[in-house]
């Protein structure tokens, strides 16, 4: 199963766009189940309000997570920001938006989402590892 193919499997589940990627993600991340869907639990829907997708939310913080000393070293926060920006342009590459409400008025399915953010992380990820 494609990472994508289980951040779907888990929306069916129940779980929020933001859960679904993140928690996919943790093969990268180190994250365990509980963990993801916790902080991630309240990015869904556009952090409830419509704003920036939940699937975006949760593939940057599955960027953030998988680089190394993220968190403290400038360096590594300097290219969690390129990366980030490397995954808002691939949204917009593919949809014109970022924005929940914009997705939602251009009617692109959450699933289709959830799985497109699954498989940018991974791949952004992956190739920042040099694991291509």
């Amino acid at each position: 199963m494609s990472i994508g193919q289980e951040a779907v499997r888990l929306h069916g589940e129940g779980f929020n766009c933001a859960q679904c990627v993140l928690c996919a993600c943790s093969k990268y991340t180190g994250l365990d189940r509980e963990t993801a869907l916790a902080v991630s639990c309240g990015f869904g829907g556009g952090v409830r309000c419509g704003e920036i997708c939940g699937t975006v939310s949760s593939s940057v913080m599955a960027i953030g997570a998988a680089i190394p000393n993220a968190g403290t070293d400038r360096e590594a926060k300097m290219k969690v920001a390129e990366l980030t920006k490397k995954i808002i342009a691939a949204y917009r590459e593919k949809y014109g938006a970022v924005r929940c409400l914009d997705l939602k008025k251009a009617g692109v399915p959450c699933d289709e989402l959830i799985a497109f953010g699954a498989e940018m992380a991974e791949i952004i990820i992956t190739e920042e590892r040099g694991e291509e």
